[in-house]
């Protein structure tokens, strides 16, 4: 039987819960909505979704708080997708810093919802498109790291598990594909996010410092992540591929 993608939605504007709801459903998408942080853990708890819809401005907890949760626990790699009233581009990048996969303003159309649902959704089951696809089962050693490409996760020098956000991981990934080669912005954009998804400016900036933080690279003297002036950024390690144990 195929798999029915299951959203979890989480607002605290009813009409909002019942109105999105019901067009997802309609449109053959399995949902669950709650309306606080409490409840969302609770349901969590018992059961596991595809992806989280989450409002920013709630009381209590808001959707930033609940977003970093997500990131900092064994929710980590479900995709966030961020519903907001404010149109501040700073509200954005904060949420894209907390490891959301993507953004959306109130008021927005069902309809748009939607596709974004299934654009994040593709990207975070399949490898970028033009992306070099290495072995499934594989360890990506860089440096003093190792990135496992069937648990999706960063290890350090002594074992130790570095959670990465789909986001994060879809970035490294190009870079270690790519190693020692100098990518600009729009490269970057295109092979981790493909070509329909409507990102700004920063976007990439931010992935790239998000990205240096996990692998604690010096932000002023990166030893990993370059920039390179006027041109983007490169992966200055190179790159060596081992089976990964079973």
């Amino acid at each position: 039987m195929d798999h029915i993608d299951h959203i979890l939605i989480i607002d605290d504007d009813r009409e909002i819960r019942d109105l999105v709801s019901a067009y997802l459903k309609k449109n053959g998408l399995r949902v669950t909505v709650a309306a606080d942080g409490r409840q969302m853990r609770s349901f969590l708890e018992a059961d596991r979704v595809d992806l989280v819809v989450l409002d920013v401005m709630m009381p209590g907890d808001d959707g930033l708080v609940l977003c970093r949760e997500l990131r900092a626990g064994r929710h980590k790699a479900t995709p966030v997708l961020m519903l907001t009233a404010r149109t501040d581009e700073t509200d954005r990048i904060v949420g894209l810093e907390m490891g959301a996969d993507d953004y959306l303003a109130k008021p927005f159309a069902a309809r748009e919802l939607l596709a974004r649902i299934k654009a994040v959704l593709r990207r975070t089951r399949m490898l970028p498109p033009n992306l070099t696809v290495t072995e499934i089962g594989q360890l990506l050693t860089f440096g003093d790291w190792q990135l496992d490409t069937t648990a999706r996760h960063l290890l350090d020098k002594q074992g130790t598990v570095v959670a990465l956000s789909g986001a994060e991981y879809r970035l490294l990934r190009v870079f270690l594909d790519h190693p020692q080669r100098v990518l600009s912005r729009d490269q970057l954009l295109n092979l981790t996010q493909g070509r329909e998804a409507e990102l700004f400016e920063r976007s990439i900036d931010l992935l790239v410092s998000r990205v240096r933080q996990r692998l604690r690279d010096d932000a002023r003297e990166p030893g990993y992540i370059k920039t390179v002036r006027s041109e983007g950024y490169v992966l200055a390690m190179p790159v060596e591929i081992t089976t990964a144990r079973q």
